[in-house]
């Protein structure tokens, strides 16, 4: 008796989290230290210790009823504020209070500002390889979500076929940078052309095109990359934000929105946000862990860990002959299947207890994705397994 498009989403649940649930049940029959679960993800970096002082602090400081009462939708205007305070400080932008709504995590921040934007049939386009629940937030309200198709072997966006596809219909624009599954950092150049192609099709359809920037590995940027802050690039900028990756906080599902003076009808944008927020159920972010992150903004987990992780995983199976794809940020390596049938290659893994996730999940076949937010020992104790695979089928 369950609805027809509910019957679509169970059908096609994700793979990831099937992948984490058989991890689980793989462990306890052959052992969790005999199990090497790249599937998930979850950050094993504990949070910064100045989570915890955080919490203890205002648990013992501040009056109980409003650390976890109600407050505005948006969120505590001084938590808000300290977030503006922050973002200006790091990006030499001009943000305010009201420019900042707090989420239930960047999730929650993508689904408040597509039900904001979005009326039925009105398209979204993103570009593949992406994360998979973007669709399912789409089609939440009735929209329709079109895929640039993957440019590889760099994974940059393909601006040429992006241009092609923007219509009349085209209401906004998702991208991930870093880039889960690829862990690339999309470029200045590439941002920069992208926003011109933007106002070039606003003009050309007299249209407001959104470009919604879902940033939950903004912080996790190796060897001194920059990860060009959109605002800066594209009056139509909405950036959703999570701390569920920068301070290692997956569970307690806390993030916000930007929604600049600049971009078109802004105040009405924030306006309707503010009542997305509500009425979607969320009605308003995590009251402690507003509070928490507020005191938080320029902590950060320890990136080193994941830095040690990167190298020693993608040197080794580069090594064994994979054809991997360096990351430059987030916590993913995305690797070329040895074969044709990505999915076939992720159930040959299982074989070895290694667990993968195909890339047909992120809309890019022919690939699989390797999260490396696991402990190191689990990595050097998994790398021979990975020979294993490939002496059968890529050595063979």
């Amino acid at each position: 008796m369950i609805a027809d498009k509910m019957k679509g989403f169970v059908k096609n649940s994700s793979a990831i989290r099937a992948m984490f649930e058989e991890g689980k049940k793989m462990a306890s029959v052959y052992g969790a230290e005999n199990v090497y679960d790249f599937s998930l993800g979850n950050p094993n970096v504990a949070p910064p210790e100045k989570v915890k002082e955080a919490i203890e602090a205002i648990l013992k400081e501040e009056n109980p009823l409003e650390v976890h009462g109600y407050m505005n939708n948006s969120g505590y205007e001084g938590v808000r504020s300290q977030i503006a305070e922050s973002l200006n400080e790091r990006f030499g932008t001009a943000f305010g209070v009201e420019n900042i709504l707090m989420t239930v995590g960047a999730a929650g921040g993508l689904n408040v500002i597509l039900k904001s934007i979005l009326n039925p049939q009105d398209e979204v386009i993103t570009f593949a390889p992406y994360f998979g629940e973007y669709r399912s937030y789409v089609e939440n309200y009735d929209g329709i979500l079109r895929s640039v198709p993957p440019h590889a072997p760099d994974f940059q966006p393909d601006l040429a076929a992006f241009e092609e596809m923007i219509n009349g219909r085209t209401k906004a624009v998702i991208i991930n940078t870093p880039n889960n599954p690829t862990g690339v950092i999309y470029s200045e150049e590439t941002i920069t052309r992208m926003a011109d192609i933007l106002n070039n099709k606003q003009k050309e359809f007299g249209t407001d095109i959104y470009l919604i920037a879902d940033e939950p590995y903004r912080e996790l940027a190796y060897e001194g990359l920059n990860v060009p802050y959109l605002t800066k690039y594209y009056d139509n900028t909405v950036v959703g934000y999570s701390y569920s990756k920068s301070l290692s906080l997956p569970g307690e599902r806390i993030g916000y929105l930007v929604i600049p003076d600049e971009a078109a009808d802004s105040e009405e944008l924030r306006a309707a946000a503010n009542v997305a927020n509500r009425i979607l159920g969320f009605v308003n972010a995590p009251s402690l862990f507003q509070k928490v992150v507020a005191r938080c903004t320029s902590a950060s987990t320890d990136i080193e860990y994941y830095d040690r992780n990167r190298k020693l995983l993608y040197s080794g199976l580069s090594e064994m002959g994979y054809e991997c794809v360096k990351p430059e940020g987030a916590f993913y390596l995305f690797v070329k299947s040895p074969l044709e049938d990505e999915k076939a290659f992720c159930e040959a893994a299982k074989k070895y207890h290694i667990l993968i996730v195909p890339g047909s999940s992120f809309a890019c076949p022919g690939y699989v994705r390797i999260a490396y937010c696991v402990a190191y020992e689990t990595i050097e104790k998994a790398l021979p397994y990975f020979r294993k695979l490939a002496e059968e089928y890529i050595n063979n």
